[in-house]
């Protein structure tokens, strides 16, 4: 592609021309969940806009690989596994059926691969073995750490001064740990085991990873030592990221990533949306209280991925309506294009989702181009549904006046160019992953219902008939029969 596109880079505070390591690909990471507990908006506001960036690349033409972790080892897994007398392993995997289906349901890609802290653990060992070889992490008690004040860059996404914080730090009461530290800042890559905790062989003793080794292995395993894109929330910069880019960094002598891009938070009544505060509404809960997926996807693009995003009633009301007008524009075709002469093409894929042969007619090719224009810069999502809605505004009168039962003859020219305007439509709104509730109605593929029947396997081995049942009666409604079977095996027809 073209360097057209721009992207604003946390390491640098720039807004640059995207150029990747390998013309014509993108390698991409994603900090994904801690599996303990169901996704909230906060979530889904980070996923939706990756899955665009992804969309986007590959629409203008780029050969993407798109890798997002699970941490599957964790304080709070362990916790939750304790108040619910079950296990980490039974309690990562059902919240990792519930991810699937949460972001299946909001029409967002699967990653290429999901790989898990558990999966990786050679890898985070030989890590470590290699920053102690390199005298930037020391061993204390059972614990590995990383020598912040050994690696010349520390601070440089985050903005921190380390002699600042060892300043602070002077003359505080330090607990056990801190005591063990070299640097206030220095970061667990190892930690010694507890009793009654799971834990894993290693050269230091039994014990269990860091979370943010985890990541830096992972990426290392998939996509090797330097990718093109980390993502994250705003949330990770600071420590989760710089420590990353730390550690991963001191190891290889390469950096990290070329570009680091950061969501902003979503807020509620001033403050971020997180389970800490409690104040978190789950995806879940607000797909069962009636909130379209659709509706969900406009509402978190309409605001740019890097400023907050205020939830409240009356903005998701804001985007109900909006998603109503576009839904009516994007259903025309398929509601009505027999009897308007159309050639009603099959569902948009992501294969389908490429930018060669574009419109033809000069009108639709300015409205393409604002669209690229939006997008290049900077991800404005807001200016890319702009354009869709300029597109929709007359599909929709047409559709009002079809559902409505009135003559709507037009003559041939006319009508042509409504047909292009709705193929373009449908086009550009695929590239923001937003199609019409008929569409989505049929699009239920084989791995969501796998996802679907995971998510429900779990939930019955937690004891949780009621959300079981509800899975159930939600792919029925879809038109997708489950047969339990012996042996806790369950297989699906479509009915």
């Amino acid at each position: 592609m073209a360097v057209s596109l721009r992207l604003t880079n946390t390491l640098t505070r720039r807004t640059e021309p995207f150029t990747p390591l390998t013309p014509g690909k993108a390698s991409i990471y994603c900090c994904g969940v801690t599996v303990y507990d169901l996704c909230h908006l906060g979530h889904a506001r980070s996923y939706i806009n990756w899955d665009v960036l992804r969309r986007y690349l590959i629409w203008r033409g780029l050969e993407v690989t798109f890798v997002q972790n699970f941490t599957d080892i964790d304080d709070k897994i362990l916790k939750r596994a304790g108040e619910e007398n079950s296990s980490m392993t039974e309690v990562s995997e059902r919240n990792i059926a519930s991810f699937h289906q949460d972001m299946d349901a909001l029409g967002i890609l699967r990653p290429d691969r999901m790989p898990r802290a558990t999966q990786c653990l050679d890898g985070i060992r030989a890590l470590i073995g290699e920053l102690e070889a390199k005298g930037a992490a020391y061993s204390a008690e059972g614990d590995v750490y990383f020598a912040v004040m050994k690696h010349a860059g520390y601070g440089k996404l985050s903005g921190r001064d380390l002699s600042e914080q060892q300043d602070n730090a002077a003359g505080r009461v330090a607990d056990a740990e801190e005591a063990r530290k070299q640097h206030p800042f220095d970061f667990a890559l190892w930690k010694g085991a507890k009793p009654g905790e799971p834990s894993f062989p290693s050269p230091w003793g039994e014990g269990r990873p860091g979370w943010h080794i985890e990541c830096s292995a992972m990426v290392r395993a998939e996509l090797g030592d330097t990718i093109d894109i980390h993502l994250g929330g705003a949330d990770l910069v600071f420590p989760h990221h710089e420590n990353e880019i730390a550690q991963s960094e001191a190891a290889t002598g390469q950096d990290l990533a070329r570009v680091w891009m950061h969501n902003g938070m979503v807020n509620v009544g001033g403050q971020k949306m997180s389970k800490s505060l409690g104040n978190f509404t789950t995806i879940r809960a607000l797909l069962e209280s009636g909130v379209s997926a659709m509706t969900l996807r406009l509402f978190v693009l309409q605001a740019h991925y890097r400023k907050p995003l205020d939830f409240t009633a009356e903005a998701l009301e804001a985007a109900a309506t909006g998603w109503k007008g576009l839904n009516a524009a994007l259903s025309l075709g398929d509601r009505h294009g027999e009897s308007l002469g159309w050639s009603t093409a099959a569902p948009l894929t992501e294969g389908a989702m490429n930018a060669d042969g574009g419109p033809a007619d000069t009108a639709l090719v300015e409205l393409e181009q604002r669209f690229i224009s939006a997008m290049d810069d900077d991800l404005n999502s807001s200016g890319g549904l702009a354009v869709l809605f300029d597109l929709a505004k007359p599909l929709r009168a047409l559709a009002n006046r079809l559902e409505r039962g009135e003559d709507a003859a037009l003559p041939e020219p006319e009508l042509k160019d409504l047909e292009g305007r709705w193929q373009l439509l449908r086009h550009l709104a695929a590239v923001l992953g937003l199609r019409s509730e008929a569409e989505a109605a049929t699009s239920l593929d084989d791995g969501a219902i796998d996802a679907a029947i995971a998510a429900r396997k779990a939930a019955k081995a937690a004891k949780d008939y009621a959300e079981a049942d509800r899975i159930r009666d939600e792919l029925a409604a879809q038109g997708v029969e489950l047969i339990d079977k012996p042996g806790g095996v369950t297989e699906w027809i479509r009915a």
